[in-house]
């Protein structure tokens, strides 16, 4: 069919611009290169921040304190309006007793023998309460601490504020990256185009003479950005898979401590790899695209 005749010839067409332009193919190649493995970089920094920050937000814990003089109608009213709040995680938070406090306490001998000797239990039920959203936890405790018969809120505030405002500039940081290294790829194979297209011109002049469809025309510029494109995400795809690797063993899977685990390489390295053929493929397709209309006109 004609269809298939015009795709295999373009595929050949351009395979034959890339090696006829052939330095500057592979400095086309090489620049993207540099660009994916950045991406690549940024990518799996981008997937490791936010595993570590929902690790931190499942392990972030709120604990309201009981007033002791609070009532069992007054207990139930509580955990009613507790979990309730609209950024409190019903199924992971609970109400623990003064006695169950005591009760786990004991396990230590030490301590069970400190508690024996006082006549009243001096400990308070509390409210261990995990949020949904971290960011919010600031404002879930103004509330929990608002409450009647709440004498105090505990959760580490200054620590766990900070660590969710650092990461969320660091994930916000790695996605501007991404964005800002997909767009000079994009310019860096561009280039490459416009240069294969001004030296077929006489070529194109001619075709265009004979009749032409601007489609045939673009055909192979489009298909050797792509070319490029994902020549130039072979190296990133490899770095990716093996260094990944080498780091994750290399810093024994967390980042500084156990609270900071790194994502695992077989969740990872493959689906980061993918990205990056395709993006690498798209990238150079669009930069293509980008050359042909503004100097083939069409």
């Amino acid at each position: 069919m004609k269809i298939f005749r015009i795709i295999r010839k373009s595929f050949k067409d351009a395979f034959k611009s890339v090696l006829r332009n052939f330095s500057l193919s592979m400095a086309s190649i090489s620049c993207t290169a540099i660009t994916l493995i950045l991406v690549s970089v940024a990518l799996l920094a981008s997937y490791n921040v936010n595993s570590i920050t929902k690790e931190i937000e499942e392990n972030l814990i709120v604990i309201a304190f009981v007033d002791n003089s609070a009532t069992e109608e007054e207990i139930s009213e509580l955990k009613t309006v507790v979990f309730e709040l609209d950024n409190v995680n019903k199924e992971d938070s609970k109400f623990v007793s003064k006695e169950e406090i005591k009760e786990n306490l004991s396990q230590d001998e030490d301590l069970k023998a400190v508690l024996d000797t006082l006549d009243e239990n001096p400990l308070q039920s509390s409210f261990n309460i995990y949020v949904k959203d971290a960011r919010f936890i600031d404002d879930t405790a103004d509330k929990l601490k608002s409450m009647n018969k709440i004498t105090s809120v505990k959760y580490g505030e200054n620590l766990s504020s900070k660590l969710v405002a650092t990461f969320d500039v660091l994930r916000n940081a790695c996605v501007v990256a991404v964005i800002a290294l997909i767009i000079v790829t994009a310019f860096l194979i561009s280039n490459t185009i416009k240069i294969a297209i001004f030296s077929r011109r006489q070529e194109i002049n001619i075709m265009r003479l004979v009749g032409t469809s601007n489609t045939v025309i673009k055909l192979p510029f489009l298909i050797e950005g792509g070319v490029i494109g994902v020549i130039g995400s072979v190296l990133p795809i490899l770095i990716t898979i093996y260094g990944y690797q080498f780091v994750y063993d290399f810093v024994g899977g967390k980042l500084f401590t156990d609270l900071a685990p790194l994502v695992s390489p077989n969740e990872i390295v493959f689906v980061c790899s993918l990205i990056l053929l395709i993006v690498g493929g798209l990238v150079g397709m669009f930069g293509s695209s980008r050359a042909v209309r503004r100097y083939l006109k069409i």
